[in-house]
């Protein structure tokens, strides 16, 4: 039996991975925006907290009153957060500003204020939702790549940070999953692109349109995977789900290592000599 923390669960692969941690009789605690979820009666115990992401102070209580409620929480998931498609040159100050204070100073925020409480219990697991476009990113998507980036770095350091207190982390990178995140709910557009980009993220941007609700990934299947890794006694520290995600993320390696050995004399002759 776990305890969860769980932010976002009122629709998409949070509501999912409430629903089979419920199912299997585990407590959930989680967060949204306004609004009961739609989450069956089951074995597991549900408590559902209100909480806007971009409220520092919110945050910090928040994570407060999950603690008191449940008096330990065994899995922190930092589930909740949106995209931004678009051009980086069209993207306004007040839209990146917005994407990165929900997708990761967010994340940030709930991941601070529930350390001290993990160090004490010397035990916990953070998981942290990214994205594909964290690892491998196509075009139009930029700014959220770049949010998603920063969350998939925070997560590498701080494993090596918190492995001595007991506490594992997580990054888990989704590729397209057949939920509603490529709705206005999850999603949000920039500008539309002039012809200049018609042929880059013009075509992503329809691509992505065209996508909707025909994705790959089942977020009951991408549920089940979050559990099995957090079950595991050796947990993973990047987990891919979805064989896009997967399919992307060696395309990118591949690239990356054919360029470090195409400019390694390179690399190498900025030492010193001596």
């Amino acid at each position: 039996m776990k305890t969860w923390f769980i932010t976002g669960i009122s629709r998409g692969l949070g509501l999912a991975l409430a629903r089979a941690a419920l199912s299997r009789g585990d407590t959930v605690i989680g967060t949204v925006r306004g609004g009961a979820p739609k989450l069956p009666a089951g074995p597991g115990r549900l408590h559902v907290l209100e909480l806007e992401l971009s409220d520092a102070r919110a945050v910090e209580a928040t994570v407060a009153k999950a603690f008191e409620l449940a008096g330990r929480i065994d899995v922190i998931v930092n589930n909740a957060g949106y995209g931004l498609l678009g051009t980086v040159e069209q993207a306004t100050d007040a839209e990146v500003e917005r994407l990165f204070t929900v997708d990761v100073f967010g994340p940030f925020r709930v991941i601070r204020a529930a350390l001290p409480r993990l160090r004490a219990q010397r035990s916990g697991h953070i998981v942290n939702i990214t994205s594909i476009a964290g690892r491998a990113p196509g075009t139009g998507s930029a700014l959220y790549a770049a949010a998603k980036f920063a969350l998939e770095g925070l997560s590498a350091s701080l494993a090596q940070e918190v492995a001595s207190l007991g506490i594992r982390v997580t990054a888990v990178a989704p590729g397209a999953f057949r939920t509603d995140f490529l709705s206005a709910h999850s999603i949000r557009k920039s500008e539309a692109p002039g012809s200049d980009y018609a042929a880059t993220v013009g075509r992503t941007t329809k691509a992505f349109d065209d996508m909707a609700g025909k994705q790959l990934g089942d977020p009951e299947k991408g549920a089940a995977a979050i559990l099995a890794a957090v079950d595991a006694e050796h947990p993973p520290l990047h987990l891919l789900l979805g064989s896009d995600a997967l399919r992307r993320a060696r395309e990118k390696l591949d690239v990356v290592i054919e360029e470090m050995n195409a400019w390694e004399a390179v690399t190498r002759g900025t030492d010193f000599t001596s």
